[in-house]
């Protein structure tokens, strides 16, 4: 399967210049030219990382970025920017990326930068098992839920959830912050499905690992 890139550059030469170098050494390449359609695409599609310019129409790529981290969306980032300052490079791991490579630079010295966070991504995965309690675990690179040593099968979006309570344990999640991880924009939110989400991941993990906080919302337990 080839490494997803999404590509956010409003310029329309260099955009199709990455595009062309990236998908001739073998990744492929989704470009988008503003930070909403960014955002978009985002919920819509699985990437393994993100390059970002900042400077681009609506949604620039500090506010995209800081945004998508609040929301549990931790898929590696790069920004690629003009912007030359000190304050513009801490704004920008400030706000989530994982590298940042200033305006002219090599396709090459990019293609390393991007090869060398999809190999700390993957051997940070490989394997990686996060203890649940005793009997469960979740393999984080293959979306596993494993109890008692077999595999428990989940649909989608209780998939989603599970993780979401994983990267969020031992803190209060709101209903609307839950909505807006679980349903795409072109969804609508159900609370009577987002119940029987939780019923069911209870049914698996014990009634004491998810607590309903009354009109609140939920929060996942690792004690």
């Amino acid at each position: 399967m080839k490494t997803k890139l999404l590509l956010l550059e409003d310029d329309l030469t260099l955009s199709e210049t990455i595009v062309d170098y990236f998908e001739e050494v073998g990744f492929e390449v989704i470009p988008v030219y503003d930070g909403d359609e960014a955002n978009t695409i985002v919920y819509e599609q699985n990437f393994d990382l993100l390059l970002l310019d900042v400077n681009v129409p609506s949604l620039n790529g500090f506010e995209l970025l800081k945004s998508l981290r609040q929301k549990a969306i931790f898929t590696p980032a790069i920004f690629i920017t003009s912007l030359n300052s000190m304050e513009s490079l801490e704004e920008g791991f400030e706000s989530g990326c994982d590298d940042y490579i200033r305006k002219p630079f090599e396709l090459k010295e990019l293609l390393l930068r991007v090869q060398t966070i999809i190999k700390k991504e993957y051997s940070k995965n490989k394997n990686e098992l996060i203890n649940i309690c005793d009997n469960i675990e979740f393999n984080v690179s293959t979306n596993e839920l494993i109890k008692d040593k077999k595999v428990i099968s989940l649909n989608s979006k209780e998939l989603k959830l599970l993780k979401f309570f994983l990267q969020n344990s031992d803190e209060l999640l709101t209903h609307d912050r839950i909505y807006d991880y679980l349903w795409t924009y072109e969804e609508e939110p159900s609370d009577s499905s987002l119940r029987t989400y939780i019923k069911n991941l209870r049914k698996i993990l014990g009634k004491e690992k998810i607590v309903s906080l009354k009109k609140l919302g939920y929060r996942f337990n690792t004690k």
